[in-house]
């Protein structure tokens, strides 16, 4: 009888459930953390500024803060902000956003600051047209993610570091007169790390990760050719 009641139990459990070292653990919980959807937007952004230098030619270190502080706070703060209420409300469990459910009004909430943040550079001539293009981009995934979450649990982190892949990606494409071979290495190693990160520390399947990072890779590629069709 216990053997039947196991068995029944096994039939009817997710198939998620991944025991692993905190040896493991520990570092899949720090990628998964400085690699966080909300960060993705910031760091492209201080990557362009003081890395891929030749897109931000004549502008100070100083003002180049000043373009990447606006980013941080409507694509952190705001976003972050916006789940810390739900959770106050109790419209929300958890601020991880475990559930399908719960990940609906934060989608919404960072879509209006992705697009915001788009609108505000779109009108601004001395922003460069590869970082519109990415906030773009970042709102493309972003709505794509609240669609696709109505079927399965879409990774976020797999929506951001493949916005990362999609930015990379088109800056090769576009012959940059700068070396990109350590950049694209990087990006592609944070991408297999934060990947098994989440296979580590989420119920994540191996197809919500692949499928977004896909997703985040394609969306790019068409908000650069929006962007670049409407210049």
């Amino acid at each position: 009888m216990q053997e039947n009641i196991i068995s029944t139990t096994d039939k009817f459990s997710t198939g998620n459930e991944r025991d692993y070292s905190l040896a493991l653990k520990i570092p899949a919980q720090i990628f998964s953390f400085v690699f966080h959807p909300l960060f993705i937007p910031v760091i492209a952004t201080w990557y362009l500024a003081f890395i891929q230098k030749g897109y931000f030619i004549g502008i100070s270190s100083s003002k180049k803060w000043m373009i990447i502080i606006p980013v941080a706070y409507n694509t952190i703060f705001f976003p972050a902000l916006s789940v810390v209420l739900l959770k106050a409300l109790k419209f929300i469990n958890s601020i991880f956003l475990k559930t399908q459910r719960e990940r609906i009004i934060p989608f919404v909430a960072a879509n209006i600051f992705y697009f915001w943040l788009y609108l505000v550079f779109r009108s601004k001539p001395q922003i460069p047209t590869v970082l519109t293009a990415f906030i773009f981009g970042v709102f493309l995934s972003s709505s794509v993610g609240l669609f696709a979450n109505s079927y399965y649990k879409i990774s976020m982190h797999g929506l951001g570091v493949g916005a990362l892949l999609g930015l990379l990606l088109l800056i090769i494409v576009s012959g940059s007169p700068y070396s990109i071979f350590l950049s694209a290495m990087i990006t592609f190693l944070i991408t297999g790390f934060v990947s098994t990160s989440r296979m580590i520390v989420s119920d994540h399947k191996p197809f919500d990760i692949y499928s977004a990072i896909v997703l985040g890779i394609i969306c790019q590629v068409i908000a650069a050719a929006f962007i670049g069709s409407s210049n």
